[in-house]
């Protein structure tokens, strides 16, 4: 009735190459390579992104109390 699931299709002029599961390595080198570069990369931009964390912070709580605030009953608001 057909092939079996993996060999469905043969396709011509097209290679392509593949290796068994078993024989690969997917931490191959994370923690004496990967993990330190990372470290290092983390350590080279933290005062380019930290800044902005700590600006968007001060206003989320800004206006975390502002909202508080003006649901308020007696609340009148600024009138012009």
């Amino acid at each position: 009735m057909g092939k079996h699931f993996g060999e469905l299709y043969k396709m011509r002029h097209i290679i392509t190459y593949s290796i068994s599961p078993l024989e690969q390595r997917a931490f191959a080198g994370y923690f004496s390579k990967g993990f330190p570069n990372m470290l290092r990369r983390a350590k080279n931009r933290i005062f380019r992104i930290f800044p902005q964390f700590v600006v968007g912070y001060i206003i989320y709580s800004w206006g975390n109390s502002e909202n508080a605030r003006s649901i308020r009953k007696g609340f009148e608001g600024t009138t012009e």
